[in-house]
C-alpha cells in the first residue's frame, strides 16, 4: 500500500487494523507485526497539513495518476516476463 497525494493536498496513509490491537501504536511501521498482532484489514485514512507525520508522509507520497502508471508498467513488464517464462518452461519440456 502506497501513500496516496489527492489534488487538494491531503494524503491517503495506509493504516492496518490488527486482532487484538488495542488502539494505535506509535512505534512506526511493522511494529504490530513484530508484537504478534495478525492483519485483519487494510484501510486508508486521510491526512492533511495539519498532522504531525504529514511533512515525512508528503515525501513518500504518489498521485493517483503515478500509481496508476505504476501498476501499468508493473503489468506490462509482468507480461513480458511471463513470456520468458512460458519460452523457458517450453525449452525445458521439450528436452
Amino acid at each position: 500500500m502506497y501513500v496516496i497525494r489527492l489534488p487538494d493536498g491531503t494524503l491517503r496513509v495506509p493504516h492496518s487494523v490488527l486482532a487484538g490491537d488495542e488502539g494505535p501504536a506509535d512505534d512506526g511501521p511493522g511494529a504490530d507485526r513484530e508484537r504478534g498482532g495478525r492483519i485483519i484489514a487494510d484501510a486508508y485514512v486521510e491526512i492533511g497539513p495539519g498532522d504531525p507525520d504529514y511533512d515525512r508522509l508528503l515525501g513518500q507520497s504518489l498521485t493517483e495518476q503515478e500509481l496508476e502508471d505504476r501498476r501499468r508498467r508493473w503489468r506490462d513488464e509482468d507480461a513480458e516476463l511471463a513470456r520468458r517464462f512460458e519460452e523457458w518452461r517450453d525449452g525445458e519440456a521439450e528436452e
